[in-house]
């Protein structure tokens, strides 16, 4: 697509999201004029009311053509960063149905409007013969975008940390709490990670709206450091306040790990918070980094430290 017309007005899915609150915010400090398609009014306005100029809410799904269209409405780009981490196949959250149809659905609706910028938030380590169908269905949702005919630009980030990000949530649990025991991490722990700031994520995706250089390019983010699982876990019980020195951190055994996910993680004894699917366990085997220097150059030259950041937000973690 070919289009001139300044960028202004972005429709935002998955606003009320850990990273879609970080791109709102990045958007309104930017100049930009959101929309906000979302599911909840509730959990909408909690976010819109941090704004003085409360930017547009139109409440629907990925999956309601009449509230997409409602809400591209004279939109100039779209921020696509709805995507599911667990499963709920009772209530049609499924990896298919959210990463590949929910795509399609957005790409649709963008394609009728004749919208031409489009932002798209993937994984890194999304290809089609991923190890897990999380990979695999992020890879394919990118497909669907980059065969749309849009200006699209494509960001797969590694592990996104941030105070309001339900795996620092996790972390925090892990090494302050007295159960479980034990600090688990899955298999031998060696695997690499490259974790990057929300902050980082939400600056380079929006840096993209203007950047004509950033069209048609596929951009891995992480951040300056790369660790491995122990080393990652090491740190965050060294650096989160409250947290019990003592506690030991051990690796499950995948074969155990996956039995475990299949089973006990399925059942109303374990709390939700504390659960973890087949998926994370194989995910946590392969490596999760990249060469972070096209998105230091996007950001100015600076990428933030991991163990700065969570210096500085530890005290936030509930």
């Amino acid at each position: 697509m070919d289009n001139e017309r300044p960028i202004k007005r972005v429709l935002l899915t998955g606003a009320t999201g850990f990273v879609g609150r970080e791109v709102l915010r990045e958007l309104v400090v930017r100049g930009y004029h959101p929309v906000c398609l979302v599911r909840s009014a509730h959990r909408a306005e909690a976010v819109v009311a941090r704004f003085t100029d409360r930017p547009r809410v139109v409440v629907g799904t990925l999956f309601d053509q009449s509230a997409l269209r409602a809400a591209m409405a004279d939109a100039d780009a779209v921020i696509h960063l709805v995507g599911i981490i667990f499963e709920h196949r009772f209530s049609g959250q499924t990896f298919e149905r959210i990463h590949r149809t929910g795509t399609a659905n957005v790409a649709r609706a963008a394609q009728e409007l004749g919208i031409a910028r489009f932002i798209h938030m993937s994984a890194l380590g999304a290809r089609p013969d991923a190890v897990s169908r999380y990979h695999q269905t992020k890879y394919q949702a990118e497909q669907l975008v980059q065969g749309a005919g849009f200006d699209w630009t494509i960001f797969r980030p590694s592990l996104i940390h941030g105070p309001e990000g339900e795996f620092m949530q996790l972390m925090a649990r892990f090494v302050r709490k007295m159960i479980p025991p034990v600090i688990p991490y899955f298999g031998s722990g060696e695997a690499r990670l490259q974790p990057v700031s929300v902050k980082d994520v939400a600056a380079c995706m929006v840096a993209a709206l203007s950047r004509p250089e950033t069209i048609g390019q596929i951009y891995s983010v992480g951040g300056p450091e790369v660790y491995t699982w122990k080393t990652f876990y090491a740190a965050c019980q060294r650096l989160i306040p409250g947290a019990r020195r003592w506690k030991p951190i051990v690796g499950l055994p995948v074969p155990l790990a996956t039995l475990v996910a299949k089973t006990i993680m399925k059942t109303p004894l374990v709390p939700q918070a504390l659960r973890f699917n087949v998926d994370q366990v194989a995910m946590a085997q392969e490596d999760s980094t990249c060469d972070p220097a096209p998105i230091r150059e996007m950001l100015g030259g600076r990428l933030r430290r991991f163990e700065q950041e969570l210096e500085s937000y530890g005290e936030l973690l509930g």
